[in-house]
């Protein structure tokens, strides 16, 4: 009777005093197999992550759209790509994770998780120079809303293995854009710098580290503009990282941390100043020390 009552009652108890959703040792190990980029993890990284996603099982509420029908294995597969970036990170104030599933803070803006069985339609109308408004149709393999769901795109999940390779992870993407909105002003966009603290990336005011952030990552994103712009018109090879990071500063940012956590070796290669930044910022409780941030003068 009392265990039935508490799994009533725990998922209105405040985080802490939550145990989160039984995970079966199966499915587990199921899901980590089936994910490169997850069984290269150590045995304490991924005890870890099993603790993050037994309370993101317990919070998130997936749905099926279409009538697709959402299985504990595709839930599992969401729910460990999407603790991911959570690892290692700090406390959006900057705090250690005063337990394992603290760091879900990053995600407290919404509940739900759509997946839909293929790529999604959303209609979108941009206005040209001479204030001529064009609607169009476009092809969404994953969407993040500003205090709302998550859309997903399940044929492109499940082949996260497969993509990996070449540095892609929709659910690694749409999370980190859950990431970047975090404590922006309603009605503004993301725009590819999540909130950063007073120690981020071993800076001395926060100021210091949202302008080492914005130079690091505005210098990335022109290049990659100009490697993207010369394969397109002129036939030189195209980048290794997805083109899609071209269209804006806020997909620059969620392309590369795709690429951060499937591929590290090859995004460290293409873009080192980004990997450092990226790793100061998304694994501050693993690095020895913090990175060098040039002082505000």
């Amino acid at each position: 009777m009392i265990r039935r009552i508490r799994r009533w009652v725990e998922p209105w108890l405040p985080r802490a005093w939550r145990k989160g959703t039984p995970i079966p040792d199966s499915l587990w190990r199921r899901t980590v197999a089936s994910l490169p980029f997850l069984e290269s993890l150590n045995l304490r990284e991924q005890n870890k992550l099993h603790k993050l996603c037994a309370h993101f099982l317990q919070e998130k509420e997936f749905h099926g759209a279409h009538g697709l029908e959402v299985t504990d294995e595709m839930a599992m597969s969401v729910a460990a790509q999407a603790c991911l970036p959570l690892l290692h990170i700090a406390m959006p104030d900057g705090r250690k994770p005063p337990r394992s599933a603290s760091a879900l803070e990053w995600y407290d803006d919404f509940v739900g998780i759509v997946l839909q069985p293929g790529a999604a339609l959303a209609r979108r109308e941009t206005r040209d120079a001479a204030g001529v408004v064009h609607q169009y149709e476009e092809a969404l393999a994953g969407e993040a809303m500003d205090r709302g769901p998550v859309m997903l795109s399940w044929d492109e999940v499940s082949k996260a293995a497969d993509l990996a390779s070449s540095g892609r992870n929709v659910v690694i993407h749409e999370f980190v854009h859950k990431i970047d909105m975090r404590g922006m002003a309603f009605g503004s966009g993301a725009d590819g710098a999540p909130p950063l603290h007073t120690k981020a990336l071993g800076s001395d005011s926060i100021e210091a580290a949202q302008a080492h952030w914005r130079q690091t990552m505005s210098r990335a994103y022109n290049d990659f503009q100009e490697a993207v712009a010369r394969a397109e018109r002129f036939g030189q090879p195209a980048p290794w990282l997805d083109p899609y990071g071209a269209k804006a500063p806020a997909e620059f940012f969620a392309v590369c941390a795709e690429a951060f956590f499937v591929q590290p070796e090859a995004f460290a290669i293409e873009f080192p100043a980004v990997h450092a930044m990226f790793d100061a910022f998304f694994r501050p409780l693993a690095r020895t020390k913090p990175l060098s941030v040039p002082k505000k003068r």
